[in-house]
């Protein structure tokens, strides 16, 4: 019964992901996924790492030991509004040495879309495998992801903690890290967690009916709060594009605040935001997303709409975030902005 039950969750899941079921594997967390992908590729076809300068902070630590390792990681800058420069990312991947590119769908911590299909493209044409992120974006966007290795996690789409996705197409170089496990296609060492796997594919299916609905009402609210807020409370801006990014995030920057403050003083207030970076444990410790985008790294914080918001979600939002950073600059004796 496990065994059906598992096979149906991993049938769900890879439809959602554009792959078939044989070839998507579980494990812990995307973190994880993402540490295996890498390890798995650089094992079957040692070479350069192409990422992004805003990737997870998995997919960078992983560049990391890939370079103590005594191998080469090329990342691509981003514009202002986190967008990853698609022509040095191209021109990066021609070379020869390259194993592997990696670009998230969306950024974790502004929300901007990524080049992912013109991307793919280009990784067809020169035969490096691309890695793509969908850890933000499974379940909220209606787009199909696309690359020959995918990376995604249960939370992101509503589903429980604990379950990450490692996607490998078929046809791509991939050796399983460490010793082989003839379970999860070798991808994966030990019994995958059924219960949370198949309680994740059922959060997936009731995410993807509602996505189209759902992602529409968060924007909406979300353009309502780009609006108010700069109206209501000098320097305070949105970060990322306004438009053509996920439907349910919010990035703001505020200027002369602290991240405590903002963090601490909206959760007296009822809102859950966080501050910092999106990936890490420490999540006030300055921004490397925000840092490669040329923002300020103190004072900003995101807010993540769940699924399944409406306007009460939201409501009340903008007064508090007035209340909670004019009492910061205060104690802060922060001058006035006009």
């Amino acid at each position: 019964m496990s065994g059906m039950l598992l096979d149906a969750a991993r049938a769900t899941i890879a439809d959602a992901m554009g792959l078939r079921p044989p070839e998507v594997s579980f494990t812990g967390s995307a973190t994880d996924a993402m540490h295996r992908a890498i390890a798995g590729r650089l094992a079957a076809r040692p070479g350069t790492l192409v990422t992004s300068g805003v990737e997870h902070s998995a997919i960078l630590r992983a560049g990391d030991r890939h370079e103590a390792a005594g191998g080469a990681v090329v990342s691509i800058g981003v514009d202002a509004q986190g967008r990853v420069n698609l022509a040095q990312f191209t021109d990066a991947i021609s070379d020869e040495s390259v194993s592997l590119a990696c670009l998230q769908a969306f950024n974790h911590e502004v929300g901007t879309s990524q080049p992912v299909p013109e991307l793919f493209d280009a990784c067809r044409a020169t035969g490096v495998p691309l890695l793509v992120d969908v850890s933000m974006s499974l379940g909220r966007v209606s787009a199909p992801p696309l690359g020959d290795l995918i990376v995604g996690s249960a939370i992101s789409w509503g589903g429980p903690a604990g379950v990450g996705v490692i996607g490998v197409r078929s046809g791509v170089a991939w050796t399983p890290p460490g010793p082989y496990d003839e379970r999860e296609a070798g991808r994966v060492p030990g019994l995958p967690a059924v219960a949370s796997i198949v309680v994740a594919a059922r959060a997936l299916e009731w995410a993807l009916a509602q996505q189209p609905d759902d992602a529409s009402r968060c924007r909406s609210l979300l353009d309502d709060l780009r609006v108010k807020i700069p109206r209501a409370i000098p320097g305070v801006r949105d970060l990322g594009d306004p438009t053509d990014a996920l439907p349910h995030l919010l990035a703001l920057s505020c200027l002369y605040t602290s991240a405590d403050a903002l963090v601490d003083g909206l959760d007296e207030a009822g809102f859950a935001v966080s501050s910092g970076s999106s990936c890490v444990a420490d999540t006030r410790r300055p921004s490397h997303v925000l840092e490669a985008m040329g923002a300020l790294t103190q004072g900003n914080l995101r807010l993540t709409l769940p699924l399944g918001s409406d306007d009460t979600t939201t409501a009340g939002f903008t007064e508090a975030l007035a209340k909670v950073i004019a009492a910061d600059r205060e104690a802060l004796g922060a001058p006035e902005i006009d």
